[in-house]
């Protein structure tokens, strides 16, 4: 089945990643199995240092796991993922170029002429909202302007797994959710496969299809794994007054809240 078009995007079996050597070794994530399917929006929350980050940095060829097999549309991921767009928390946009340039430098570098480019580059930036934004610098753009040239320096290379990593953590709340629905509909066109690292419940329900809970570490492992029945198209702000949202978030809080106190209770011991 290996290349099959049905394939899961990404296939994470029995995987392990520690740092260090000896004494100072330090298990992260032990034991996580998860299967991401070729069109699903999933969602990874948990508490602070629980190993999301580092489970994306798998699945991106970032980071080699200790232990476990990873699979990336059927096939045995070695080396960087090609077939992954990823966003970080920290912003990628170079200063010196405008945002025209910064969108399309990702095709420039696979090969597309200039002028191509460019012009794929304002097409995707009118997608975003940022029509006649292109001559301008990141400096000249405010924190969610900079996040949406990001979203379309990713998504300009049309690459069928994304890889989300706090994308919308700096941003003020109400920014945050332009961000989720802008998210939303432009994900709705061919609905690739998304891993969705946040510490933000409704976020998570709002977005995604299932949301994946993490226990707190080290060792971290996969302690819940629920399916999000809610309708599509979603508007994230009135979502959350759904009646299944408002259960299905009460149910999720209450896995989640004893692994939080348990990495507040270690970062306190941990505190001089």
């Amino acid at each position: 089945m290996s290349g099959a078009a049905d394939a899961s995007a990404v296939s994470l079996r029995n995987i392990a990643v520690s740092f260090g050597l000896g004494a100072s070794r330090f298990d992260a994530v032990t034991e996580v199995d998860l299967e991401v399917g070729a069109h699903e929006f999933v969602a990874i929350v948990g508490p602070t240092g629980c190993g999301k980050s580092t489970l994306l940095n798998v699945t991106a060829g970032l980071q080699a796991p200790a232990a476990g097999t990873v699979e990336v549309f059927g096939r045995p991921l070695r080396g960087l993922n090609a077939e992954a767009g990823y966003l970080f928390q920290q912003e990628s946009l170079m200063p010196w170029k405008t945002v025209t340039e910064n969108v399309a430098i990702g095709l420039e570098v696979a090969g597309v002429a200039t002028a191509e480019a460019r012009r794929r580059a304002g097409e995707w930036l009118e997608r975003v909202g940022l029509a006649g934004f292109g001559d301008r610098y990141p400096r000249m753009l405010s924190g969610g302007q900079r996040k949406r040239v990001g979203l379309a320096q990713v998504l300009i290379r049309d690459p069928k797994l994304l890889l989300m990593d706090e994308p919308f953590g700096p941003l003020d709340a109400q920014t945050r959710l332009v961000m989720g629905d802008l998210l939303l509909r432009l994900w709705s066109g061919d609905r690739k496969a998304v891993m969705f690292i946040t510490h933000d419940l409704d976020e998570a329900i709002g977005l995604a299809d299932r949301v994946v809970i993490m226990s707190a570490g080290p060792k971290a492992r996969m302690i819940g794994n629920f399916s999000v029945p809610l309708p599509r198209p979603r508007d994230i702000a009135e979502i959350r007054h759904d009646g299944d949202f408002i259960r299905l978030h009460r149910e999720i809080w209450n896995a989640l809240r004893e692994e939080v106190m348990k990495a507040y209770r270690s970062d306190s011991a941990s505190t001089p």
